[in-house]
C-alpha cells in the first residue's frame, strides 16, 4: 500500500494500527513485567537496602529511557524504524534469557541488554503510529489513546503475572521455589519472541513506513553503516552494566546527556525556519513538565512497590490479590478501561470546537496526579496498629492518577509527532522518552529519600513516613498543574496551527 492509501482511511482508526498495537503490547509485557520486579527483587534477593534499591531502580529506568533517544537517532539516520525495532527486540530477548538463566548472578548483565534493546525498539514503533496519519488529522490523538491501551494490556499482564510468580503468589504448586524468579524473568523472553513475530508477519501492511533512510545509498556502504550500528550497541553493553550497577556513574551520565541533547537540538533548530523553531520551543515546554510528572508517577516501581509490600492488605472489593501485583497493574487496567473512551471524548469535543489545548490537558494531568497522591497520603488514617492499610483506597488512588496519565502520556507522544519536522520525528520522540529518563532518575532519588527517612523504623512509622512523602508530592503536583494552565495561552501561540 502507498502512504496516501494508508492515511486516507475511513472511521476512527487505520487498520495498520492493529499489528503495531499487538507488537507493542507484548513488548510492554516484557518491559513492565521486569520493571515491576526490580525493587522487590533487589531488596529480597540481592539484599540491597531500600534506599539503594530505589537508586538502582531509578538508574536502570533512566538508562532505559535515555537510550530511546539514541535509538531514535540511529533509526532516523541509519537503520530506519523497522530494522531498529527488530534489533532492539533481539537484544531484549537475549537479556531476558540471561536473567531467566540466573537472575542473581547476571542481574546487571541481563538488564544491560534490555536497556539497549528497549532504546532501539520503543521510540520507533510510536513514530510509525504517528505516520499513519496525515498532518492535522484530528483522529491522531484517538489513535495514540488506542495504542496506549495496547501498551497497558501488556503492562497489566506482565506487571501482575511476573511479580506474582516471583513471589510465589501464583503457580506456586507448579513452579519449584528455587526457580520462581527464573520463570518470572523467562516470561519476558517468550512474549518478546511473540512481539517480533507479530511485527514480521504484518509489516507489509504499513507500506514504506519505517524503511531505511539510506535506501538510495550503495548497498555495501549501507550495510557497513548498519553493521557498525549493531557493533557499537554491543560494545556499549559492559559500559552500561558498569554505569547501572554503580549509581554514581549514572549521576555523571545524567548530568551530561541532557545538556548534550539540548546542544544538539539547538544546532538543528538553527537550521529551521522561524515557524518550526517556535514549535520546537513549545515541544521543550511539554518535555520539561513531563519530567516532573514522571518523577512523581514512577514512584510506582520504587517507593510504592515497597509501600505495597509492607503496608497494604491483600483484598480489593473482596478479592484476594497480591498488593505488589495490584500496584504494578491497577493503572494499566484503568487505562484499558478508559483510554478509548477518553480518546472519543477528545474527538467529540474537537467537532464542537470545545477541545482544550494540549497544555491545558497537561495541566489537568497534574491536578489528577495531585489528587491520587493525596489519596495515598490519606491511607494513613485507615491503618491498623501494625501499619497495614486499605488496598481498596490505594487502588482508588491509582484510578485518579490514571486519568492524569491519559491527559498526558498518549497526548504527549502525539504532540511530539505534530510539532517536530518530518526529518526529526524519531529524535523528538526519543527526547520525549529522554524526559521520561530524567523523570525515572529523579523518581529514584525521591524514593530513596523517602526510604531513608523510614530506615530501621517499625511498620506503622514506615507507613506514616511514606504517607508524608506522598503528601508533599501532591502539593508540588498541584502547583505544577496551576502553572501549566496559567501559561497555556503563551505556549499556544508558539504551537501556531498545531492543536
Amino acid at each position: 500500500m502507498t502512504l496516501d492509501q494508508i492515511q486516507n482511511f475511513e472511521g476512527k482508526y487505520p487498520k495498520q494500527i492493529w499489528p503495531l498495537f499487538f507488537s507493542e503490547m507484548w513488548e510492554r509485557f516484557c518491559f513492565y513485567g521486569m520493571r515491576g520486579m526490580l525493587v522487590y527483587f533487589m531488596v529480597t534477593e540481592l539484599m540491597l537496602n531500600e534506599s539503594k534499591a530505589n537508586l538502582q531502580y531509578g538508574a536502570t529506568q533512566a538508562f532505559v529511557y535515555a537510550f530511546t533517544f539514541i535509538g531514535g537517532l540511529f533509526a532516523d539516520k541509519i537503520l530506519g524504524y523497522r530494522k531498529s525495532l527488530f534489533w532492539g527486540g533481539i537484544l531484549m530477548i537475549i537479556g531476558s534469557m540471561i536473567l531467566a538463566y540466573d537472575p542473581k548472578a547476571f542481574f546487571f548483565f541481563g538488564i544491560s541488554f534490555t536497556i539497549i534493546g528497549t532504546g532501539f525498539f520503543k521510540p520507533n514503533i510510536s513514530t510509525m503510529v504517528g505516520q499513519l496519519y496525515k498532518e492535522g488529522d484530528v483522529r491522531r490523538d484517538a489513535g495514540f489513546s488506542l495504542f496506549y491501551a495496547g501498551i497497558n494490556i501488556g503492562a497489566l499482564l506482565g506487571g501482575y503475572l511476573c511479580i506474582a510468580v516471583g513471589k510465589g503468589e501464583m503457580f506456586s504448586s507448579l513452579i519449584p521455589e528455587n526457580l520462581r524468579w527464573n520463570v518470572a524473568f523467562g516470561f519476558a523472553a517468550v512474549v518478546m519472541v511473540i512481539s517480533l513475530l507479530t511485527f514480521i508477519r504484518t509489516q507489509k501492511q504499513i507500506g514504506n513506513i519505517g524503511l531505511s533512510p539510506l535506501a538510495s545509498m550503495d548497498a555495501n556502504k549501507r550495510k557497513m553503516w548498519e553493521w557498525g550500528t549493531y557493533l557499537i550497541s554491543l560494545i556499549l553493553l559492559p559500559v552500561i552494566m558498569t554505569m547501572v550497577s554503580k549509581t554514581e556513574y549514572t549521576n555523571y551520565f545524567m548530568y551530561t546527556i541532557g545538556p548534550a541533547t539540548l546542544i544538539y537540538l539547538g544546532y538543528e533548530m538553527m537550521k529551521m525556519n522561524d515557524s518550526d523553531r517556535k514549535k520546537m520551543i513549545a515541544g521543550l515546554v511539554f518535555i520539561f513538565f513531563s519530567i516532573i510528572f514522571w518523577a512523581f508517577f514512577e514512584q510506582s516501581g520504587g517507593s510504592l512497590s515497597l509501600f505495597a509490600a509492607y503496608n497494604l492488605d491483600n483484598t480489593v472489593l473482596g478479592l484476594t490479590l497480591d498488593p505488589n501485583g495490584v500496584n504494578n497493574s491497577a493503572n494499566s487496567l484503568f487505562v484499558i478501561m478508559f483510554a478509548a473512551l477518553v480518546g472519543i471524548v477528545w474527538i467529540w469535543l474537537a467537532k464542537r470546537n470545545l477541545e482544550p489545548n494540549t497544555l491545558i490537558k497537561f495541566g489537568l494531568a497534574f491536578l489528577f496526579l495531585a489528587g491520587g497522591f493525596y489519596i495515598f497520603y490519606t491511607t494513613r488514617f485507615f491503618a491498623d496498629a501494625n501499619g497495614v492499610t486499605s488496598l481498596d483506597l490505594f487502588t482508588f488512588g491509582w484510578l485518579v492518577i490514571t486519568f492524569g496519565e491519559l491527559c498526558l502520556s498518549p497526548i504527549g507522544m502525539s504532540i511530539m509527532t505534530k510539532l517536530a519536522p518530518q526529518r526529526l520525528q524519531a529524535i523528538m520522540m526519543g527526547m520525549w522518552f529522554l524526559a521520561s529518563a530524567y523523570g525515572q532518575y529523579f523518581a529514584g532519588i525521591l524514593g530513596a529519600n523517602i526510604s531513608d527517612a523510614a530506615e530501621n523504623a517499625d511498620n506503622l512509622t514506615k507507613l506514616n513516613t511514606y504517607a508524608d512523602g506522598y503528601y508533599q508530592l501532591a502539593v508540588y503536583a498541584l502547583i505544577a498543574g496551576v502553572v501549566l494552565i496559567v501559561i497555556s495561552p503563551f505556549v499556544k501561540k508558539l504551537m501556531q496551527e498545531v492543536k
